[in-house]
């Protein structure tokens, strides 16, 4: 039988969220003030395009008399007041064996209300705002005007990111990028699917070893595996201070099945990396640290995949080029975070799409997602659109594609496909992206319902 030979394709890690030293000696403000920086020139641009009869000013400017009622464009940076959201009295509660406060899917209420602020100052917003289908840390304009009692009216908002609209037809092709394809895997955790034959499949497919020609043919097509997280456990373990002694031998008996998980996460890359480039990605439950951007996994920790030249380890997110195109995303704590946080029935690639508009890769943070409490500059910031933006860890596969469209001239930017990528612990199921032509389709190794 006639050998194929698997395509390639260029890689490139801007290296956007990696931490040379790390210090958490900082306060978070400066965090704000840094994306407030990053942000406030593109919204402006937009915002002037958007209300170019109305004044820009200040919020501190808004308690002079001159200003109220006159209609007027504020930035900054929004805060949304949840009452409902974690707080440090429940980490207290349940250390001292108190009753802790019930632990929530949802942290909206009737009560949340909006503020916007900057260096300076902050007021609150009312009008034309649904809180429940916002979060803290947006940067945008806002258009409206004072009202009497101090707060700010709003009639519209603006965000630093283009406009987008949904695509039908293909978008232009890439003619170096032409039969070449990403696969995306997310959720495998090993700890709770050490023996299963769809990932065993998995491995046979993408190696050749599985299917007649025409499969092989394809599964050559594949220039990168990319691993969105979670990849060791899926859920966490956690335990109280009650019952301690059983909970120290139970917790030695996770530490042991998470170095056995490990362990098999090695063989599976092994395997793949063998004929196939592979990035890996860290998870909420995988051994990195805990803040994002999360750090890649050691090297040490997986022996024998990282003595090949096929395996690079990335942060989470990540963002970098392969081929001609941009591809960027997480692992998917930044879209269940902000779905805590909200309350409208948007479905988590509704909210992919927003994080493009807002410019952010995780807006939440570092309010109710964990992050590195940076200072001179908030790397979660999107320099760039990417091509393919993804999401892992999903509970279903989803998929759309997007045109970004300038708001200032109405000119027509770069396509976009976003992609929800389905833990395959519970779907079986992993994501084919064509580099040329954007189209994607999912790869099913589970049973047919």
């Amino acid at each position: 039988m006639e050998q194929i030979e698997r395509k390639s394709a260029e890689f490139e890690d801007f290296g956007r969220f990696q931490i040379e030293s790390r210090s958490f000696s900082r306060q978070f403000s400066g965090i704000y003030k840094a994306r407030l920086s990053s942000l406030k020139a593109k919204v402006l641009k937009r915002a002037r395009a958007k209300w170019s009869k109305h004044k820009v000013l200040h919020i501190v400017d808004l308690t002079k008399d001159e200003y109220e009622e006159v209609p007027s464009i504020i930035i900054g940076t929004l805060y949304k007041h949840q009452e409902l959201k974690p707080s440090i009295l429940k980490e207290i509660a349940e250390e001292l064996q108190a009753v802790p406060q019930p632990s929530r899917l949802n942290y909206c209420s009737t009560k949340d209300s909006l503020y916007l602020e900057d260096d300076v100052s902050r007021v609150k917003l009312v009008g034309n705002l649904t809180a429940e289908a916002l979060v803290t840390g947006l940067i945008c304009a806002v258009c409206g005007h004072q009202t009497k009692d101090g707060s700010f009216w709003v009639e519209d908002v603006c965000y630093p990111g283009p406009y987008l609209r949904s695509l039908n037809q293909t978008p232009s092709s890439c003619a170096k990028d032409h039969d070449k394809f990403i696969l995306f895997l997310s959720g495998l955790d090993f700890v709770n699917e050490a023996d299963s034959i769809p990932m065993d499949l998995l491995i046979e497919w993408i190696t050749g070893s599985l299917g007649e020609e025409f499969v092989q043919e394809e599964a050559a097509k594949i220039v990168r595996v990319i691993i969105a997280g979670n990849s060791v456990r899926g859920l966490p373990k956690t335990f109280t201070r009650k019952g301690y002694f059983e909970n120290k031998r139970k917790e030695a008996l996770v530490n042991l099945e998470m170095h056995h998980s490990v362990h098999r996460l090695d063989k599976f890359i092994s395997k793949i990396a063998g004929s196939c480039s592979v990035t890996l990605m860290p998870g909420e439950f995988d051994p990195s640290c805990h803040s994002l951007p999360q750090h890649s996994l050691h090297p040490n920790i997986l022996p024998i995949s990282s003595r090949g030249k096929n395996l690079y380890g990335t942060t989470n997110p990540w963002i970098g080029k392969i081929g001609s195109r941009i591809v960027g995303g997480s692992s998917g704590q930044p879209i269940e975070d902000i779905m805590k946080v909200s309350n409208v029935d948007l479905s988590p690639l509704d909210w992919l799409e927003k994080t493009l508009e807002w410019q952010h890769f995780a807006p939440t943070a570092p309010d109710t997602l964990a992050e590195y409490p940076f200072d001179q500059a908030d790397p979660l910031v999107m320099n760039e659109i990417p091509n393919i933006y993804f999401v892992g860890n999903m509970e279903r596969y989803e998929t759309k594609l997007v045109q970004s469209i300038d708001r200032n001239d109405d000119s027509e930017g770069q396509p976009v496909r976003l992609i929800c990528i389905p833990k395959f612990s519970t779907s079986q199921t992993a994501v084919l992206v064509d580099l040329d032509s954007l189209d994607t389709k999912p790869v099913s190794f589970g049973a047919v319902e």
